[in-house]
């Protein structure tokens, strides 16, 4: 959790003025100091970046924020564990590209401590809402406001872990919509098996997207190539596992961000004078609750009630299913034995199971992959794993299906082996 401790200053010698600087830019032994109203605005003057307190709240905090929309929405912020409590605060930027946040006492309250040495080296306050500390004249990046997420997950931003460092960029909430304090939902990636985005409260699984099928998450139906507001991108390979979108009208402006009692919200505006508006709120109905019906079985929100077991499959417990308590699940009519004679049931437009445990291959097609899951005992049920084209690759199940849901449309199909008497 200590991925969200961000900003900066550096031990000065002297303090020059900001109000002399460029807007959106510092430079060594330049400063921002609360009390005086001096801030960062980046170029274009969408966001701005300086001591705030929240609603109801006397405490002060770096951060960034949205300038021309009201109310103040606070996308970003350095200190939240670490606040200050009187106005005598002062962010600096030091020789070697530090920054540096003190109290009134020159105090280190927070600090980016990078390891990357930096000549010459300024702070700027980017259109995208990025604070970035660089070498000048070179370019070279030593530290970035992107890549210590708080509870808002902006365009260009990437969510995600870097194999190579370890650092991953995650979203934390706020402890109240007073107190940037890190909270009880963390939204990040699960590296393990196929990668998904998972919600989760205090370690507990809330909600997740499903995995990357090559045009969207398997669970987040409106995220396809048609989104008329932005485009989205999921790279995994052996240095990096992340999710990123961009805007395809840069007028626009688009945010994510999760809420301290953990709803996952996204908003968009068009015009400052009328402010944010709904776009799409991730977790629509009670199917998207992790797990909600168990072990293999199914979520569908316009039945009643939703649970219901898959094909082939029985209540665990009767009594706890009629009371409408599914997480024990379901089992099999006719327990699985290896023999010859077991195929498998095809289940179309759905939401795929938990993949944390599954095995892949982008090699081979859906035929081979049928054979590669019959010739295991253990495994359970096979899909494409990329949709496009026809279908793609090979993923394979290991035990359990888990949080399954139905969709009427661009689900995707998987197929689930059962004992021979029930094909």
């Amino acid at each position: 959790m200590a991925v969200f401790n961000l900003l900066l200053v550096v031990f000065p010698f002297f303090c020059v003025s900001i109000t002399s600087l460029a807007a959106d830019t510092i430079r060594v032994n330049q400063s921002i100091r609360d009390g005086e109203s001096e801030t960062l605005i980046s170029a274009n003057g969408t966001f701005e970046l300086g001591f705030f307190s929240p609603e109801l709240s006397s405490n002060r905090y770096i951060g960034i924020w949205y300038k021309k929309i009201s109310p103040k929405k606070v996308v970003w912020v350095a200190n939240r564990n670490n606040p200050i409590n009187d106005t005598n605060g002062e962010l600096l930027l030091a020789e070697q590209g530090n920054l540096i946040l003190m109290n009134a006492s020159k105090g280190t309250v927070w600090s980016t401590n990078s390891p990357s040495l930096a000549t010459n080296p300024t702070a700027q306050l980017l259109d995208t809402g990025n604070l970035l500390v660089q070498g000048n004249g070179n370019g070279n990046v030593v530290w970035q406001s992107f890549d210590y997420p708080t509870d808002t997950f902006l365009p260009g931003m990437k969510l995600g872990i870097n194999l190579v460092t370890g650092m991953n960029r995650k979203l934390t909430t706020w402890t109240s919509i007073n107190d940037p304090s890190l909270g009880d939902y963390t939204f990040e990636i699960d590296p393990d098996g196929l990668p998904e985005i998972f919600l989760e409260n205090d370690s507990k699984m809330v909600y997740r997207t499903g995995y990357w099928n090559g045009i969207t998450f398997s669970g987040v139906i409106f995220l396809g190539p048609n989104n008329p507001v932005f485009t989205a991108d999921f790279v995994s390979n052996e240095e990096e596992i992340y999710f990123k979108y961009e805007l395809k009208n840069k007028s626009v402006l688009y945010r994510m961000g999760v809420t301290p009692d953990g709803t996952i919200e996204r908003f968009i505006c068009d015009d400052p004078a009328r402010g944010w508006r709904p776009y799409f709120n991730v977790m629509l109905d009670t199917c998207d609750q992790y797990k909600i019906c168990g072990a293999y079985g199914s979520c569908n929100i316009k039945n009643s009630p939703v649970c219901s077991c898959m094909k082939g499959f029985v209540p665990k417990d009767p009594n706890d299913w009629e009371k409408a308590n599914w997480l024990q699940g379901c089992v099999r009519k006719v327990p699985l034995s290896c023999e010859r004679g077991e195929d498998f049931l095809e289940y179309p437009g759905i939401k795929l199971p938990e993949t944390r445990k599954a095995w892949y291959d982008r090699t081979i097609d859906l035929k081979q992959c049928k054979n590669r899951c019959l010739r295991n005992c253990s495994c359970t049920a096979f899909a494409n794993l990329d949709v496009r084209d026809g279908g793609s690759g090979c993923i394979l199940w290991f035990g359990d299906l888990i949080d399954v849901r139905e969709y009427e449309e661009n689900g995707q199909t998987i197929y689930v082996r059962m004992a021979a008497s029930e094909i």
